[in-house]
This record gives C-alpha cells, structure tokens and sequence, in this order.
C-alpha cells in the first residue's frame, strides 16, 4: 500500500501539534517552514484535519490550528483515514472466473482467498494504527524534544514561509557543487 506524501505530512504535524503547551497553536505558515513544505498546499490538508475533527482551526493574530481532543484520544488511524478515507486498498475483480483458467461458478461461492487474505492484511495494518495514539508517539520521544520543538515552531512565527512546490516536498533539497 502507498499512501500519498501529505500523509506523512499531516502525520508529522498532528505530532508537532500535540507537543504545543495546551491551548497553544500554530499556524499552517509555521508548520509549512518547520518542515520546509508548500504552505497553501499544506493548508489545504490540515483542513481535512479540521473536517475530521482531529484538529481545531482559530483565526485572528494568534490563530492557528491545535488537537481537538487530547493526543492520547487521536490514533494514527484518525489521522491517515481523515486524509486518505477508509477503502480497502485491495478490490477483487474475480478474475478467477475468466480467462482459460476460470473456474466454474460453484467453486467460487466462497470469497477469493486472495480477497481474503488481502483484507485479512489491511484490517491488521487498520487495528495497528488503532492502537497508537499521538500520545504514545510523543512518548516514544527523548525527554527533550517537545521543548525543543516548541522552541523552534516559535521561531518561525513571523518568517515568511517556503514557496515550494508541492512535487518539490517529496525531493531532497539539492546539494552544493564543490
């Protein structure tokens, strides 16, 4: 399964977010220069956050997005299917019936083994997300880190974000010529 970048995106900043002091925000801006990611594109997918009812948007000079509800109510889960949806990723066409090789039709009342076994797999990748909570993720994190980052998301307040294009997220920014 291949999710799209702005998966992790949303991943990382729903991760940001719940290390903010409560009631604390940030601003997609911000987000965007923390990460060096295309700010209007990354706002447009914390919206769906937003709709999802994983983040909570403020506006006004100290506005910015925070976690609806506490990290430790906020799976992984939430956070991928608020971006991506629900559907499996797997669907079976039968193609077990067709072709030279198609079976008869009463050997195929039962579901594909490979439909099986495919849901069998997105329903435990599902359950494993589940049972992760962007609290259990912060807490996986050096002592040090939330203070950090806090520190740092603040230093972007107020800097003009990145203008890059959202193809250019994904690519590493090029290396000097010696």
């Amino acid at each position: 399964m291949k999710l799209p970048v702005s998966t992790e995106w949303l991943l990382h900043c729903a991760a940001t977010l719940a290390q903010l002091d409560p009631g604390a925000t940030a601003s997609a801006a911000q987000l965007a220069q923390y990460y060096d990611l295309p700010a209007a594109y990354l706002a447009k997918q914390l919206q769906g956050l937003v709709k999802a009812g994983v983040l909570i948007a403020t506006t006004g000079p100290r506005g910015g997005f925070r976690l609806a509800q506490p990290a430790s109510e906020i799976t992984l889960l939430r956070i991928v299917e608020a971006v991506d949806g629900s559907s499996p990723p797997y669907e079976c066409r039968e193609i077990r019936q067709r072709g030279l090789g198609a079976l008869p039709p009463e050997e195929c009342q039962n579901t594909c083994v490979l439909a099986q076994k495919m849901a069998e797999a997105h329903d435990a990748w599902r359950h494993s997300l589940a049972d992760v909570s962007l609290a259990d993720i912060i807490a996986t994190l050096p002592p040090t880190a939330p203070a950090r980052t806090r520190s740092r998301l603040a230093s972007t307040a107020g800097n003009p974000p990145s203008h890059r294009s959202p193809s250019d997220a994904a690519d590493p920014p090029p290396r000097p010529r010696r």
